[in-house]
């Protein structure tokens, strides 16, 4: 089944809510970031020129960001430090202006934003280009305020986003970031260009296995929100990478089911979390793995015996896990398999199933989940 035949199929179903709507709408917009991005499996030249320049010369990002945003640019920082050898900071985009100007070393200034209007981060923005900084926005609308300032710009191509909750406009960003990552990599010599073509095909071949995912993850998202009805707080713990999943997850619950959640980095649960867990306060983990990538499986290894740990202490265990994964389930009943992918590429699918929990845990509650309680959307369309 192509893109086209995809978007038919799930248009002629009626959703009850935007939220859930735009989650199963995110293959056919991560279809249409990489239509932009990518030609015959490799990346169109054009379409980064002036983030090259932006570039010239430049050896630290800093990345300003809020909320979602934030959290892919958590998820960059480990994608351009891992794979392009660039030194990364990310800030809050709310305190960057107030950050004295001689703790960075004239670095290329990156603002995310899925509006292009956020205030905060137009304030980043602003002060970045104040102190003659060159600078790079990556929003979902290509003539957004943000868009139109900076030095170059990258749009997502999310399409129409209703919901408050940023969902499809979330994996576009991871997904620009990966593909902005596989061209600084590329620029700095740090990748062949066989290297680039084939984390192309990859990143494109993500997209039909999200596709063919989301019908069982709505299942069993629903099931373990009826599950979990009962539950006052849940811990999100990740490592690597997917510490950026374990925050976008617990924020997501946050501000659609009003659930207060936190995420952790896995090691770091015994540092004073630990105390928390109980019956009442389930941990959520992530514990994928690319089994190509030695310092994932070190991690899942770490992950493994942290939540041995954590069935002897009797807790409440959700774990997301790649398909194939034959130990986690011996330690939880609650487990949701996702397709085999590349380190840098485990976020785009593992966050998805993490956007339906909370929704479905919204719904039980009776919650408004297009429009949460105090928050608004700046910008809803394209």
């Amino acid at each position: 089944m192509n893109d086209s035949e995809t978007s038919t199929e799930f248009s002629s179903r009626i959703f009850p809510h935007a939220m859930l709507r735009e989650i199963f709408e995110q293959p056919h917009a991560l279809a249409s970031c990489a239509d932009r991005y990518i030609s015959e499996a490799n990346l169109k030249p054009d379409s980064f020129t002036a983030v090259g320049e932006a570039l010239r010369g430049r050896e630290r990002l800093v990345i300003a960001a809020s909320g979602s945003s934030r959290h892919a640019g958590l998820a960059a920082e480990i994608m351009l430090e891992d794979l392009a050898g660039l030194s990364v900071d990310v800030e809050y985009a709310s305190e960057y202006c107030y950050r004295s100007t001689h703790t960075l070393q004239n670095p290329c200034v990156v603002v995310i934003s899925q509006s292009g209007e956020t205030a905060d981060t137009l304030a980043a923005l602003s002060e970045a280009r104040a102190r003659g900084l060159s600078t790079i926005a990556i929003t979902n609308k290509a003539d957004s305020t943000m868009a139109c300032s900076a030095d170059a710009s990258l749009p997502t191509y999310a399409g129409r986003e209703l919901a408050v909750p940023a969902t499809k406009s979330f994996t576009t960003q991871l997904a620009t970031l990966y593909l902005l990552t596989l061209y600084v990599a590329r620029l700095r010599g740090r990748m062949t260009q066989q290297a680039v073509s084939t984390r192309c095909v990859q990143f494109q071949s993500l997209i039909a296995q999200l596709r063919d995912a989301l019908p069982r993850w709505e299942q069993q998202t629903q099931a373990l929100a009826a599950r979990l009805e009962h539950a006052k707080t849940l811990l999100y713990l990740g490592r690597g990478i997917h510490y950026a999943i374990a925050r976008e997850g617990a924020l997501k619950l946050k501000e659609s089911a009003y659930l207060q959640a936190e995420g952790y980095p896995a090691g770091e649960l015994k540092h004073g979390p630990n105390a928390l867990v109980s019956r009442e306060a389930p941990l959520v983990v992530l514990a994928t793995q690319d089994r190509d990538d030695p310092d994932s499986v070190l991690r899942y290894s770490k992950t493994l015996q942290l939540l041995h740990d954590m069935r002897a202490q009797n807790a409440e265990i959700i774990a997301i896990v790649s398909e194939g994964d034959e130990d986690i389930p011996k330690l939880t009943p609650h487990v949701i398999a996702i397709p085999p992918a590349s380190e840098h590429l485990l976020p785009i699918l593992e966050v998805v199933p993490l956007q339906m929990f909370a929704y479905f845990s919204a719904v039980l509650r009776g919650i408004d989940v297009d429009h949460p309680r105090n928050l608004v959307k700046a910008v809803v369309q394209e």
